[in-house]
């Protein structure tokens, strides 16, 4: 059974655009880049550097899972939670760390984006109910 072959064109990119955000996401900035960025918005939570670090890779691990779950699962509820984990994510960063959202690329650009993505996949979904 080919899990992409039933979908709308409009969704399928949804999933892949949405997987590849998370599982990169996960892996680059968290596992194998382990990007001061990162460590200074877990810092609150996790001030032992070490700790942090770890706790980071785990995160980085479950975006990976995310994002597999995403492209492999494709139900309503995956596309909802994703939009409510950004909108966390989001006030988390604004909360902690406020400035990253005059940077280029900054979290409020990225999350406005994919939440606009899970959105599309929502409304191709009902679309497709009918």
């Amino acid at each position: 059974m080919n899990l992409f072959s039933t979908q709308e064109p409009a969704l399928l990119i949804c999933r892949i655009v949405l997987a590849f955000a998370w599982i990169y996401q996960g892996l680059v900035p968290k596992i194998v880049c382990k990007s001061p960025g990162e460590v200074n918005l877990i810092a609150p939570v996790a001030p032992i550097y070490e700790i942090a670090c770890n706790l980071i890779t785990y995160m980085g691990y479950g975006e990976i899972v995310f994002g597999l779950a995403i492209l492999i699962l494709a139900k309503r509820w995956m596309f909802q939670l994703n939009i409510v984990v950004l909108v966390v994510l989001l006030a988390y960063v604004g909360f902690v760390e406020p400035g990253m959202f005059t940077l280029p690329f900054n979290p409020l650009t990225l999350n406005a984006a994919l939440v606009g993505l899970s959105l599309i996949a929502l409304l191709e979904m009902k679309k497709n109910e009918m």
